[in-house]
């Protein structure tokens, strides 16, 4: 009897070590409770949400100093924005990001429905590592300016750099080479950025060439040594879409997107290692600053 009652109590106790191990480890620290670690398609990331700012017929990327001689864009984030901008000018200005240390400019071609122009709502930028190796993983220049996307394009892109759905800013949902038709008001357009620089140049003569998409198990390409966060910007559309969209560069195919980053530096490096290379997936909340 009594070494039954001994064997009961040494399991009561077991039990109770076992618990309190684990809520011990499930427990959030002191500061509330840590980003989520890296899982599913997307891997290690941060997020930024920024809103709707202006609508231009700009680029400051493309056509730098020349007002008016662009198709129309609608710009996010940094709400100084225009044909004369600079990094000095962005540093200066103010931002409709969540962060109001991304003094970044994002802009993507206008879009209208049956002729109608419709306002975006607001953008999600995604910094990813993207299948690259999360720990080896480097911040962005501050000053790069980039485009991804073919304005030109009259035939459907490849979807790994622009694509579309009806909300979800994730990848692995269905995503279309044209617009669809949303059953609720969440067209949403996806473009990726490349994610290897060749770490010499700020911009090149295309805005594409001094930077490049890694290629297999997360690679980056011979003459782009150096990892950064893959971009992906996920624009937000107050309207269910369908055939009657159109973009301001011309068709349904010609999505594409600019970036010209001004983020505060420090702020910059901060997040790419506490979210990035620690593994984690940090929000938009999580990445306010």
């Amino acid at each position: 009897m009594l070494r039954r009652r001994l064997l009961a109590l040494a399991a009561v106790g077991f039990s109770v070590l076992l618990i309190a191990l684990t809520v011990g480890l499930s427990a959030p620290s002191a500061g509330g409770a840590a980003p989520a670690p890296s899982t599913g398609t997307q891997g290690a990331r941060f997020v930024t949400r920024c809103t709707y700012s202006h609508t231009l017929s700009d680029d400051p990327i493309v056509h730098p100093n020349q007002p008016g001689a662009s198709h129309s864009h609608d710009f996010f984030g940094n709400k100084t924005t225009d044909a004369f901008s600079t990094l000095a000018s962005l540093t200066k200005g103010g931002t409709n990001c969540l962060n109001q240390k991304d003094k970044s400019g994002y802009w993507v071609p206008s879009l209208t429905v049956d002729g109608q122009m419709v306002r975006p709502s607001f953008t999600n930028v995604y910094y990813q590592s993207a299948g690259k190796p999360y720990r080896t993983i480097k911040t962005i220049p501050r000053g790069l300016k980039v485009v991804a996307g073919d304005a030109m394009a009259i035939a459907p892109q490849s979807l790994k750099v622009v694509s579309w759905n009806c909300g979800a800013d994730e990848t692995d949902v269905g995503m279309t080479a044209a617009p669809p038709t949303c059953p609720k008001p969440t067209l949403t357009i996806h473009v990726n950025f490349p994610d290897c620089w060749n770490g010499k140049d700020l911009d090149s003569s295309d805005h594409k060439s001094h930077r490049a998409y890694h290629g297999k198990h997360g690679a980056c390409p011979a003459g782009y040594p150096v990892p950064i966060p893959r971009v992906r910007v996920n624009v937000h559309y107050p309207t269910t879409g369908g055939p009657g969209v159109a973009l301001a560069s011309g068709g349904q195919y010609s999505g594409h997107a600019d970036f010209f980053n001004a983020w505060n530096a420090k702020e910059l490096r901060r997040l790419v290692r506490v979210c990035i290379n620690a593994g984690r997936q940090c929000t938009a909340k999580d990445a306010a600053g």
